[in-house]
Parts: structure tokens; C-alpha cells; sequence
């Protein structure tokens, strides 16, 4: 590890494997504290997994994998640290030949986790596998490809975006997600209504608009709640697939 460190100056320390033994027997401290005391690395920034007694509790940045935390808490959007979820395109971390593609999370699946994951104050790191020859396969190959083409049109809602203090707690029945950034609020649909959609906290805004839809979309104020009434598309109009993203610009009590 000190080698490691030395040769290539890693601004991220990421450890794994480490749910057989505790932080003493790796000897997590000792390496630990020679990062942040004498190595020549300036920047440096570390996950939890030093040992069976540190995920959720100990590092910069805490992380889940597939969903699964060391930390109930974290889940349960009880407490506030930095963190990641980390999981494959499939079951797998590598490219594993008896994955077929019902294996496969799809491409709205993906997309959600990305929305879930961001509203909820965490990042996404999803791991691509790649074949013996260094090929990504052309399955997730068009999931990457689909993920990125929602982002060209909705990302503006994800790149550094933060949660929103005022969401409604995420559960599993939740089906509109907020995030924020600078001026903006963002309401994410993950499964297209035709009712009204309602928010509470919100007192005026500058305007609502949809991402990637030219059209304007009908809103209105009552006291502290924001009514939002979704657009009419065709198949020519529809600005994606997946997810939909109303942006509140400037919006009071935000």
C-alpha cells in the first residue's frame, strides 16, 4: 500500500476485501496514519472498508454496494455523510461469461438508481466489466449509451447536484425525486402521470420549465405549494425516455 502510494500519488484510497478481518489485523491505523502524516500525498480523500469494523463508520466517504450497507442509517436517509453507491451493470464486478441478459439491470432501471442515488445525497459508481481481450461487450455497451443520451438532455439535474433538505423522505414507493443546484430545484418523474404533481415548501418561482421540452408547462402557487400540471406530448415532442426533469428557477423558501 505505501508502495502504491508513493509510485502513482492516488488523490482516493479505495480498499476492499475486507469483511474477514477487523481494521487491527490489516493493520488499517498504522497504514492510515502514515498517509496522512508522511506521505508527499497532498489530497487525499478515503472510503470505509479498512476492516469488519469501520463500513458506515470510519472514512470520507462511506460506501453501499447493490444497495446493501454496513450503516442501516445511511439507507434510511437518517444521517448525512458523503457517499457512493458501488455496483455492476449485472450481477458481477468483471465480465462474467454465464450472465445472460436477463441478468442485466435495463436501461430505466439503470437511470433510476442513478436519480435514487443523486436525490438522496449520494453518487453512483458503476462498474463496467470488461472481456479477457479488453472489450466492453455490446450489451453494456448500449446501456452506458442510453444512460448517457438521457443525460445529454436531464443531466444539467445530476451533474453536481445536491439533494433538496425539503424532499419527502425516499422510499421505495417514491416516484418523484428532487435535487438541487445553484438557483435551480429539479423535480425528477420517474413514472409519467397525468394528474398534477404537488410540492410543498415552495412559495413563488421565477418559472418551470421542462428539460429538453420546448413547450411551456402550466404551474401555480398556493401558499407555500407548487402545482405543477404535466405537458401533453406526442412521440415527436417527448424530450426522452426514462425520467422527466421540471426545473423551478429561483424558487422562494428554497
Amino acid at each position: 500500500m505505501n508502495e502504491l502510494v508513493n509510485t502513482y500519488s492516488p488523490d482516493v484510497s479505495w480498499t476492499d476485501g475486507d469483511g474477514d478481518f477487523d481494521s487491527k489485523t490489516l493493520k488499517s491505523t498504522q497504514f492510515l496514519t502514515w498517509l496522512y502524516n508522511k506521505s508527499s500525498v497532498k489530497d487525499k480523500v478515503v472510503n470505509d472498508r479498512w476492516g469488519t469494523d469501520t463500513g458506515g463508520k470510519h472514512g470520507g466517504f462511506y460506501t453501499t454496494e447493490y444497495d446493501n450497507a454496513d450503516n442501516k442509517d445511511l439507507l434510511n436517509n437518517k444521517i448525512s455523510h458523503p457517499w457512493v453507491e458501488c455496483r455492476g451493470i449485472a450481477g458481477s464486478f468483471g465480465c462474467n461469461r454465464n450472465e445472460n441478459l436477463e441478468d442485466y439491470s435495463t436501461s430505466k432501471e439503470l437511470i433510476h438508481i442513478l436519480i435514487n442515488k443523486v436525490a438522496r445525497g449520494g453518487n453512483l459508481l458503476l462498474n463496467v466489466g470488461p472481456t479477457a481481450d479488453c472489450r466492453i461487450s455490446e450489451t453494456q455497451q448500449q446501456l452506458l449509451a442510453d444512460m448517457g443520451e438521457w443525460q445529454k438532455v436531464k443531466g444539467e439535474a445530476i451533474y453536481s447536484a445536491r439533494k433538496w433538505d425539503k424532499a419527502p423522505v425516499v422510499n421505495k414507493e417514491t416516484k418523484v425525486y428532487f435535487t438541487k443546484k445553484g438557483a435551480g430545484l429539479y423535480l425528477i418523474v420517474t413514472k409519467w402521470q397525468d394528474k398534477s404533481i404537488v410540492t410543498e415548501g415552495i412559495g413563488r418561482a421565477k418559472s418551470v420549465s421542462m428539460l429538453g421540452f420546448l413547450g411551456k408547462v402550466k404551474y401555480s402557487f398556493s401558499g407555500s405549494k407548487l402545482t405543477i400540471v404535466p405537458p401533453v406530448f406526442s412521440l415527436a415532442t417527448n424530450p426522452c425516455d426514462y425520467a422527466w426533469v421540471n426545473k423551478v428557477q429561483n424558487a422562494v423558501n428554497y
